[in-house]
């Protein structure tokens, strides 16, 4: 009666962590299973513990075969729980797990080989994720490093900016290939020489057999140039309309849609632990040594966050952030590179747990120190 209870207890917690899943609050007929899922494109690893016994041997099923065992299990009355690793086939099977009932934790990629003895395989990750499964259950929250899985809604929303970030990736990529020809034959490359001004231009200047092997190129870039355009105005037309200056709709946009939910966080420590801002430390007896910052958090927001900090030094002075060290970033300054790279990080910190409370209503742009401007002009043109 008291493990019964024990169980109820830990469902209804579990229900109600954000971080975690939903339980199968009616099959408690027969016990627990939790599941450590090795995954992969061809196959599941899986190993499976039934209650408090010993872990049993791994099994290997086919992708389409997994989720029908966990409903079969389901039926049976068993109360089900699996973990796996966050890799390159989205959070798919997280989703199918729930809507099956079952519970289900998406965790950040680590090292499982625990005492280090030098072998890796696909059961022996499988079975740790197992044990460290059935420690976090037991009420052990830091057994596992949880990955909050995102809404259909949000990621549908994130690819947009991603898929743009892709193709101005591209776009730079081939550009630097027509640039190569220019160069390689002692021409004059412009910036966008694909574009209408700068190709009329080339066309009277270089010869004809080189103008033929840059309009292979000019297409493919001329294409890029319509789709960017079109999801820049898309992201554009979903930020707020007022903005503190220098922040632009498409930054802000961005970030946004990579936290996926400002209300995620409830203090400031975690947002700057999200964006991986934070120093790093070793530190042992009397000993405390403080290290370049983490990198564990999302490194699109980081890259957006310091590109936002220096664009604060031009467009906000005056933030607190920003005015306390502008005897280091101030245009002009005579720090070294290393000072200057430590004060921007700092600044970018301070940006990211602005956000954080400018978005959710805690605080107002003029209590955080930052000028509104409707209109914002400041940010540059990343097209």
């Amino acid at each position: 009666m008291v493990e019964e209870k024990q169980h109820q207890q830990r469902g209804g917690a579990l229900a109600t962590d954000g971080n975690s899943t939903a339980t199968n609050v009616g099959a408690r007929k027969r016990g627990v299973i939790k599941l450590g899922v090795d995954v992969h494109s061809s196959k599941y690893v899986v190993v499976a513990q039934y209650d408090n016994a010993s872990p049993r041997a791994a099994r290997r099923f086919l992708p389409q075969e997994f989720v029908p065992w966990v409903e079969a299990l389901l039926r049976e009355g068993w109360e089900v729980h699996a973990v796996y690793e966050a890799c390159g086939f989205g959070f798919g099977l997280c989703r199918a797990l729930l809507k099956a009932g079952a519970g289900c934790l998406v965790v950040h990629p680590q090292r499982l080989d625990e005492v280090q003895g030098g072998v890796k395989t696909d059961p022996r990750d499988a079975l740790t994720l197992c044990l460290r499964l059935g420690r976090y259950l037991d009420g052990n929250q830091r057994a596992l490093c949880v990955v909050r899985v995102p809404t259909e809604e949000e990621e549908r929303e994130r690819h947009v900016h991603r898929q743009r970030e892709a193709l101005v990736q591209h776009r730079t990529r081939i550009a630097a290939h027509g640039r190569g020809l220019l160069v390689t034959h002692a021409f004059a490359a412009p910036a966008r020489w694909w574009r209408e001004r700068a190709w009329k231009i080339l066309g009277k200047l270089i010869p004809e057999w080189l103008l033929d092997q840059l309009a292979v190129l000019r297409p493919v870039l001329q294409t890029f140039d319509t789709q960017i355009a079109a999801l820049t105005a898309q992201l554009e037309a979903a930020a707020p309309a007022e903005l503190p200056a220098g922040f632009g709709k498409l930054t802000a946009i961005t970030a946004t849609r990579e936290v996926c939910d400002w209300e995620r966080f409830k203090n400031r420590r975690q947002v700057a632990s999200y964006t991986g801002l934070c120093p790093g430390e070793f530190s042992s007896g009397k000993k405390r040594v403080l290290g370049s910052v983490t990198k564990r958090g999302n490194r699109r927001l980081r890259a957006l966050l310091v590109e936002l900090a220096w664009r604060m030094v031009r467009f906000q002075p005056d933030y607190p952030p920003v005015k306390t060290r502008w005897h280091i970033l101030a245009p002009g300054s005579k720090a070294t590179g290393a000072a200057r790279k430590k004060a921007i990080i700092a600044v970018a910190r301070h940006l990211a747990i602005a956000q954080w409370r400018y978005f959710t209503g805690r605080a107002s742009a003029a209590e955080l120190g930052l000028k509104i401007n409707a209109h914002t002009k400041g940010e540059p043109d990343h097209s």
